[in-house]
């Protein structure tokens, strides 16, 4: 038995290795793309509305990907959302090569790669399960966010050096070209691993999405959390998507690449702990004690100009990360059958990522109509709040970021008190 575990854990990492090198390439093109945006239009508005267009279709469709996980081979699911979500990245780079782009062509090509996403999201996470043992969940999850962090680490300041060196259209062929690593991978776990296949019961699309809701909504304490991540994915929506526009107008783009990769290598620091040193119960302890560090290391990224601050309070952020989205996967995945496991994390996904749509759709006018205006010189708070955490371009949206730490904080005091939460920690 041991060694059939073993074996299983191996075909996860080597699905796990093609989903890490896709995650590199991914956040290579994000942070071009964002940067290139930026410096076309010179607007938080424009760069907020590129990450809407990024996420909002892989997250509205991702419960019909997550019937279709369970409807069909979750790998085969896997290689057709990684195939075709290729295409928008091409056709964005054809639009490069006949000369300057519009932004709708941008913002079109990255919607279209966004739509396959969806596809591939709910069949990934699903698979995990299949391969894994339960008690293998909490060391995987770790592993996977390491992956995910990998375009906030590794990317920005790869991308950083290769905008020096080469243009955006090499970044897109290089992320075009990761592709191919991770079909490659799904097809190597897919031959490996003996395909279960799936009675075919003919029923509608809308009956598999209610079972799927069911199965969520007789898990006690499930729903619970899941609003609890929507609110917490509503806060880092505003981090993801201001981040740049923030520290554009003190540095540069390679330094601004250093400081996110510093900042991000802090989910390398707790991923790794989690995969060396599993969590065993006290889930939601864990969950709300890592979410009120990171609304504390929140406020600090907006609380001054000092590139070296914000790059250490950044790393302090992405480091609890890793706590409170393992104390959560492996809550809600204990509680969940194995055959709704494609359903159910397609309507997790959608739920609790509406936070990131809500703070897409919001943080490019709060910060350009809002915040910015007020600490602008001669702005409302620019001689009291402004005599703290300074004034001009982008010190609107650090005072944004500490109203949002604040509020994470108090959340995180609300958690050990919602008794359907602490009920999940027991199996």
């Amino acid at each position: 038995m041991e060694r059939l575990n073993n074996r299983s854990f191996g075909n996860f990492l080597v699905l796990w290795t093609g989903e890490w090198v896709s995650s590199i390439g991914s956040g290579l093109t994000a942070f071009a793309l964002g940067i290139y945006v930026y410096q076309m239009t010179q607007t938080a508005t424009s760069v907020a509305l590129l990450t809407l267009c990024a996420f909002l279709p892989s997250i509205v469709l991702s419960p019909i990907g997550g019937v279709l996980a369970d409807r069909f081979d979750r790998r085969l699911m896997m290689i057709v959302g990684d195939l075709f979500s290729a295409f928008g990245l091409i056709f964005i780079l054809m639009a490069m090569l006949s000369g300057d782009p519009a932004l709708w062509q941008i913002y079109f090509g990255v919607t279209f790669s966004s739509v396959f996403v969806s596809l591939l999201e709910p069949a990934y996470k699903a698979t995990i399960t299949d391969l894994l043992t339960e008690e293998q969940f909490a060391k995987a999850s770790g592993l996977v966010q390491l992956a995910a962090s990998s375009k906030y680490l590794l990317s920005p300041v790869i991308a950083g050096i290769l905008l020096r060196l080469m243009d955006i259209k090499s970044i897109l062929i290089i992320d075009i070209s990761t592709f191919l690593v991770t079909m490659l991978a799904v097809l190597a776990v897919k031959r490996n691993l003996q395909v279960v296949h799936k009675t075919k019961v003919h029923q509608p699309f809308v009956k598999d999405l209610k079972e799927g809701w069911h199965v969520l909504a007789s898990a006690k304490g499930v729903l619970q959390l899941i609003v609890i991540l929507s609110i917490i994915t509503f806060y880092v929506g505003f981090l993801q998507t201001l981040f740049t526009p923030m520290l554009l107008p003190l540095t540069d783009s390679k330094t601004l690449g250093t400081v996110l990769s510093v900042s991000a290598t802090g989910m390398l620091i707790g991923s790794l702990m989690i995969g060396i040193f599993s969590i065993n119960n006290k889930y939601a302890h864990v969950l709300a004690i890592g979410l009120g560090f990171a609304g504390l290391f929140f406020s600090l990224v907006g609380l001054t100009t000092n590139i070296y601050f914000i790059a250490g309070a950044g790393f302090l952020f992405f480091a609890a990360l890793p706590f409170i989205n393992t104390s959560a996967d492996v809550m809600i995945r204990r509680k969940i059958p194995n055959e709704t496991q494609g359903r159910a994390w397609g309507i997790i996904g959608i739920l609790s990522q509406l936070g990131y749509v809500a703070a897409y759709a919001m943080a490019g006018f709060l910060a350009d109509h809002v915040f910015n205006p007020l600490l602008r010189e001669g702005g409302i708070l620019a001689s009291t709040v402004g005599e703290v955490i300074g004034t001009g371009e982008g010190r609107g949206i650090g005072l944004l970021f500490i109203v949002s730490g604040i509020l994470i904080v108090i959340l995180a005091l609300v958690i050990p008190r919602i008794r359907s939460i602490r009920t999940l920690e027991n199996h």
